[in-house]
């Protein structure tokens, strides 16, 4: 492993439940970041500066792990596995440093953001390059099928992206815009990794993972949803409600809206309508919303979802793998406990 692979694995933050479920496959999860340093390696020195940002910022690779889970229900996960969990945590990657952009956002996993440290037009152009770089390895492998899996689940994050981009009124968004929402910027994505994974070994299970990744896509959104409300900034490398000082609209409030009192309502009504929202602002919000409900609806409804994830595994055949899905699941409900 090279030093710049080997700091990024030694940065991650991965909490006991993840490494329980990534134990089958840590070394090939070390693999898959040699390989990312090896598809991303630039002679343009700026480039190349970004890159050693972004790879040692890398998060817990939990996309590479469904990728190489899923790859291996059948048997041990390949090569081809390794460079498929690979491509999947680029595209992720840039799907990240794009969000930071548009959100202006300096933080990322307690460490800044490539549009804090180097500048927006950067931010900008390096998700640019992670996507490029990542298709032209996927196209390497000559696999059109896994090409159009994960081509049709960027486009769908993008239109989710427009979408919520274009809401002008976020306090009439829906609980179906919200799943919409969500399917669209996590669960296609996940579900996307699962398939992918399947192709590298264990294709017969693929509609099956696809309906596992989807349902444990959706969870892991409103799990994370949740945590806006519920954790400090310590655990979580953000501010917590920065989803409400974004005036960004999740299923907490989504629900909380429906029960909450008029005066309650107002009180809502006239957050949203700050341009400036505070600290005391948030925590009110936050108080409002769990009084009316919203926090143990969300977390129900993910209970739902995981579930229906559970359900999808049903058909897998035993195996350690199958096992590590069914523990993603439980670490997925668990992040904010």
């Amino acid at each position: 492993m090279t030093s710049l692979a080997l700091s990024a694995h030694q940065s991650g933050r991965v909490s006991d439940a993840l490494l329980s479920v990534q134990s089958s496959i840590k070394d090939w999860l070390a693999e898959v970041t040699t390989e990312m340093v090896h598809i991303i390696t630039s002679d343009a020195p700026l480039l190349a500066q970004v890159g050693r940002h972004l790879i040692t910022m890398k998060g817990k690779q939990f996309r590479p792990t469904l990728v190489l889970l899923s790859s291996a229900v059948d048997d041990t996960p390949t090569d081809r596995a390794i460079a498929m969990a690979a491509i999947v945590e680029l595209i992720h990657l840039a799907t990240l440093v794009h969000d930071d952009a548009v959100d202006h956002s300096v933080l990322r996993r307690g460490m800044p953001t490539i549009n804090a440290l180097f500048s927006h037009q950067i931010a900008v152009i390096m998700g640019d390059f992670l996507y490029s770089v990542a298709l032209t390895r996927l196209a390497k492998l000559e696999d059109l099928a896994a090409l159009h899996v994960l081509v049709d689940a960027s486009t769908q994050m993008t239109i989710g992206e427009m979408r919520q981009l274009s809401t002008l009124e976020p306090l009439a968004f829906s609980e179906e815009d919200y799943e919409f929402l969500i399917r669209s910027k996590t669960a296609s994505f996940m579900s996307a990794a699962c398939q992918v994974g399947s192709m590298c070994g264990a294709s017969r299970h693929r509609e099956a993972l696809a309906r596992y990744g989807d349902a444990l896509g959706m969870a892991f959104q409103i799990i994370d949803d949740l945590i806006d409300y519920t954790e400090a900034t310590e655990t979580t490398g953000k501010p917590t409600g920065l989803d409400l000082q974004e005036h960004k609209v999740t299923l907490p409030l989504i629900a909380a809206l429906r029960t909450m009192s008029p005066a309650a309502r107002r009180r809502v009504e006239a957050f949203f309508a700050s341009d400036t929202p505070d600290e005391a602002g948030v925590a009110e919000m936050v108080e409002i919303v769990t009084e009316a409900g919203g926090l143990e609806y969300a977390r129900r409804r993910g209970e739902e979802f995981a579930s229906q994830a559970e359900a999808a595994l049903a058909p897998l055949p035993p195996s350690v793998a199958r096992e590590a899905l069914l523990s993603s699941i439980t670490y997925v409900m668990e992040r904010n406990a």
